[in-house]
């Protein structure tokens, strides 16, 4: 009898182990609220996007929310990686009430911690050490630079996030000179490129510099995209680009995230990376409702006097 229970105990551990083995890869993507004029920081549609092109990738999925958190926070429970694609600074979702606390636990069991454009940008007193414990590095004002530009990324590391990229130029808001953890300490560059020295010349975005440290750098690779494996076995990356919601119709520059997303959640990235395509309308849905400036009512002529 005691062999018995001991082969059903078994049995029904090994069931156990399969089932979690088999359980998908889940990544929680938080998109920002709206902001920027059209197609611009357009977080919302890029995140629906970004998940179109990854439906039906075996052992992955991914759960977008919109305007700067989750529904319900009980989607965390089962989550392998969380994603910020938002605004940052002083409004930065990570830091609103006790997000950051929150993001902490869920990144002390190991969740993957990934943020985009403007969500790599914190206050250096309120998360400043924590993105660079989570991510590895993040943008600090007066040090990082934002001026747009057209990197040209010519090589890549070996690194899943790189399967199948091949080299691309985008113009976007690409920042650089971040603030990294000291010695660059487990730190990977995945997108790597050299700035004119026009661009370190400015303007910026804001402020419009040029700042004497990033021109007295000139010649110098900058790093746009990195990731990271931390000692608590969960990782990081975090992404510069993704200003101009256009760019994401970019094959490479798309691939790029896809492929971060599935190795951010410890899913498999193929051989070749995630193969997608996007069209057109695929690409210009889910924008934002925002404001357009009314183009100019065009004066009527007035009556010339009788003579």
């Amino acid at each position: 009898m005691k062999k018995l229970f001991l082969l059903v105990l078994t049995v029904l551990s090994s069931v156990a182990l399969t089932v979690a083995a088999d359980k998908p890869r889940k990544l929680v993507l938080i998109a920002g609220k709206p902001s920027h004029p059209p197609l611009m920081h357009e977080f919302r549609a890029g995140s629906l996007l970004l998940e179109k092109c990854l439906q039906g990738v075996p052992g992955f999925t991914i759960e977008v929310h919109t305007n700067g958190w989750v529904r319900d926070e009980k989607t965390f429970a089962d989550a392998d990686a969380v994603v910020i694609y938002a605004d940052g600074g002083g409004g930065h979702p990570a830091v609103q009430g006790n997000h950051k606390e929150v993001l902490g636990a869920l990144i002390k069991r190991g969740v993957g911690f990934g943020a985009m454009h403007y969500g790599v940008e914190v206050v250096p007193a309120q998360a400043g050490a924590e993105f660079n414990e989570w991510i590895g590095g993040h943008y600090a004002k007066d040090i990082s630079c934002n001026p747009i530009w057209e990197p040209d990324y010519q090589k890549f590391p070996t690194h899943p996030i790189t399967r199948g990229v091949q080299p691309f130029k985008t113009k976007d808001e690409w920042y650089f000179n971040m603030s990294f953890r000291a010695g660059m300490q487990g730190i990977v560059p995945i997108l790597v490129a050299k700035p004119s020295d026009a661009v370190r010349d400015g303007p910026y975005v804001y402020p419009k510099g040029p700042y004497a440290h990033i021109q007295a750098a000139k010649g110098r690779d900058e790093i746009m995209m990195w990731a990271v494996e931390r000692p608590d076995g969960g990782r990081g990356f975090g992404f510069t680009g993704g200003h101009f919601h256009v760019n994401w119709g970019n094959d490479q520059q798309r691939k790029t995230i896809l492929n971060a997303f599935l190795w951010l959640a410890k899913a498999e990235v193929p051989k070749n990376g995630v193969e997608s395509k996007v069209t057109e309308a695929e690409l210009m849905a889910n924008l934002d409702p925002k404001n357009t400036p009314k183009p100019p009512v065009a004066k009527k002529a007035e009556p010339k006097p009788a003579k």
